[in-house]
């Protein structure tokens, strides 16, 4: 396995608020999994891990290498927790099919938050040797 990418991100967790604010159900459902907004709503600190999952989204499309083209929607990337709380990272839609082509075969994640920011960091592995065109 090789690095492929790497990606990072951070965010005003007020930022996530305001928005959450102003357009509720609409703008954490365009965002958001199902499994993800049951996660962050039962958090004592909801806001704060909602924007680090947007923190971690957004690391993702920049370690796969293709940022939000035409094709990638934000539910492409999903954050989930493995037993005992490690983040693990699960790709649909356009940003599979984009990481696929570059030979991608695994996103590790990590996310840090507090009251204030949430910052992810994504490396993307796997193996290019047997790709004619490892681009996005």
């Amino acid at each position: 396995m090789e690095i492929i990418g790497i990606g990072t991100d951070i965010i005003e967790c007020l930022r996530i608020a305001q928005m959450i604010e102003r357009h509720g159900e609409m703008f954490i459902n365009r965002v958001y999994t199902q499994h993800e907004i049951e996660y962050c709503s039962e958090r004592k600190a909801a806001t704060q891990h909602y924007a680090g999952r947007w923190a971690a989204k957004e690391a993702v499309l920049k370690a796969i290498g293709t940022g939000w083209i035409k094709g990638i929607t934000w539910r492409d990337v999903e954050v989930a927790n493995q037993f005992g709380g490690k983040p693990i990272i699960h790709l649909y839609g356009g940003a599979l099919d984009s990481a696929k082509r570059r030979g991608i075969e695994e996103v590790q994640i990590s996310i840090s938050h507090c009251r204030t920011h949430a910052v992810a960091y994504a490396l993307a592995v796997g193996d290019t040797s047997q790709l004619k065109n490892p681009r996005p």
